[in-house]
């Protein structure tokens, strides 16, 4: 286990919502940070087969390139009636084809395969968004943060709020979708707190735990 001896890093991400997000978590830290996509960085070929993977290779790409730790975060939606499809591939399933993403297309791609499978009843629509972070320093060492939050694949969507799926996850005793919540309530943590609702705020909390915390 290393700890972080700098507050400026670069967040290794290309996406607009997720660098909003990262930059909510740890504004409260007092990082200073600027994203791979303002630094023009290259996006590197997401090659890997886990979000670990995918992850190490985005912090990595960044932190070699800022000559600066760089966090990364790999996440995505695991529907269990789905064989955890689309799992590391979520993402993907939003691409058109030139170059941008639909995540409406691709939410409608998930009911659809739900009903093929004749999963109509919230209990057979089960799943987890889960967020992987990778903090990388330029000499190659990494540490890895997962964090997951079960719920329930809902439709139609609901809510305009967060980014990506976030309309269609109703998490686990809760009776709104993420796209209903407040970023605040989303996370439902910030530093000191012992508790974390999403995925990604449950992935920091491990990270502030462990690089962080004295």
């Amino acid at each position: 286990m290393r700890k972080l001896d700098t507050r400026t890093i670069v967040v290794a991400s290309h996406n607009a919502g997720k660098i909003r997000e990262i930059n909510d978590l740890i504004g409260p830290l007092g990082f200073t940070a600027t994203s791979a996509a303002e630094l023009n960085f290259a996006v590197p070929d997401e090659t890997g087969t886990t979000f670990e993977e995918n992850a190490a290779i985005k912090a990595l790409a960044s932190a070699k390139a800022a000559g600066i730790p760089a966090l990364s975060d790999d996440s995505g939606l695991v529907v269990d009636a789905l064989n955890g499809a689309p799992g590391v591939y979520t993402a993907d399933w939003a691409e058109t084809g030139d170059g941008t993403r639909d995540f409406q297309m691709a939410m409608q791609k998930v009911e659809t395969a739900l009903q093929e499978k004749g999963a109509a009843i919230p209990e057979k629509r089960t799943c987890r968004f889960v967020s992987v972070l990778c903090l990388a320093w330029p000499d190659g060492h990494t540490e890895m943060f997962r964090g997951e939050v079960e719920g329930t694949f809902v439709w139609p969507p609901r809510g305009t709020a967060g980014f990506g799926y976030d309309p269609i996850f109703q998490p686990e005793g809760y009776g709104v979708t993420f796209g209903e919540m407040s970023a605040e309530e989303k996370h439902g943590w910030k530093p000191g707190d012992k508790a974390a609702l999403s995925h990604r705020a449950r992935a920091f909390k491990l990270f502030v735990e462990t690089c962080l915390e004295a």
